[in-house]
């Protein structure tokens, strides 16, 4: 009889989604970044301490740049580090999807955001997304598909009993 092995998973998943973005933009292409961090950032980000609300991507010198993501520091893990909370991070992207992004962020009403930050295997990854802003009738409108989606799986439910 042999004992059941226990998985080795570290945070599971999703650590921190941007919502207001997906609900102000329109998504034109994504991108998965690398994110290079602090060990007491990881520590941070394994307790689920993220906020991406006003989080943005510049591009300087040819590299890509998370601006306003907040890691809330853990009292215990920076103890002897003085911790800034929203500093700029690196976005580690390859060469030619930095170059996509940044020619195309600098068209007339596009623009870069980071839409999540999750776990892939051991390795913090960011869901990094080129957008343009959506128009006061298009968030209505997006609202009305999604209210009718679930009156419509309302209805299908009450016709299957």
């Amino acid at each position: 009889m042999s004992k059941a092995k226990k998985s080795k998973s570290t945070a599971g998943g999703t650590i921190a989604q941007n919502k207001k973005a997906r609900h102000d933009y329109h998504i034109v292409d994504k991108f998965e970044a690398g994110l290079a961090l602090m060990g007491w950032e990881v520590k941070s980000l394994r307790a689920g301490k993220l906020q991406l609300v006003d989080s943005y991507i510049i591009f300087k010198n040819e590299e890509a740049f998370l601006i306003g993501a907040h890691v809330t520091p853990l009292n215990t893990a920076s103890t002897h580090v003085i911790a800034d909370p929203s500093r700029t991070r690196k976005l580690l992207l390859h060469r030619r999807e930095i170059d996509k992004m940044e020619r195309e962020a600098k068209q007339t009403g596009y623009s870069a955001v980071c839409l999540a930050v999750y776990w892939k295997g051991n390795k913090i990854k960011a869901e990094v997304a080129l957008v343009k802003g959506k128009q006061l009738h298009d968030k209505r409108a997006a609202m009305k598909e999604k209210e009718w989606g679930l009156n419509k799986q309302r209805i299908l439910k009450q016709g299957n009993r």
